[in-house]
């Protein structure tokens, strides 16, 4: 049976198309153990902009970072307006195809932040997120 970490290397050359041409290096953690079981972390990185992925049966969180600053995939849809139009996390039994539909929304929708393009405007969206939380732990 494979790993977390064979998955995500698995995974890796699923995504390495959409980041490898933009100057990313894939980083794999190593394995870990938690209350749900063995888990895994890996993140392509350039500079101090990063997109970090957990595996542990399936793809799980990913993280897209810039220097201090972080923002959930879905969460990030949510704020480019596309949430709707998103594919990750989609639903499988194929452990990969988390991957394929993550693939599909960094290439229609990431370019910006892939590319650095969004590195000013990322903190305001980070600012937009936090705001929202508040204003919802504030409803009775």
């Amino acid at each position: 049976m494979a790993s977390p970490l064979d998955w995500l290397r698995q995974g890796e050359k699923i995504l390495d198309p959409v980041f490898v041409p933009l100057g990313y290096r894939f980083h794999l953690g190593t394995l870990q153990k938690g209350s749900g079981g063995e888990f895994a972390i890996g993140s392509y990185e350039k500079g101090d902009q990063s997109v970090e992925l957990h595996f542990r049966w399936a793809l799980g969180i990913v993280n897209y970072r810039i220097a201090d600053q972080s923002l959930g995939h879905k969460e990030y849809m949510r704020l480019l307006g596309v949430a709707d139009q998103a594919a990750y996390p989609g639903f499988s039994d194929d452990p990969l195809d988390g991957f394929r539909h993550l693939r599909s929304d960094l290439e229609r929708f990431a370019e910006p932040f892939l590319t650095g393009k969004e590195r000013s405007r990322f903190p305001e969206l980070v600012r937009e997120s936090k705001t929202k939380d508040k204003s919802l732990r504030k409803l009775p």
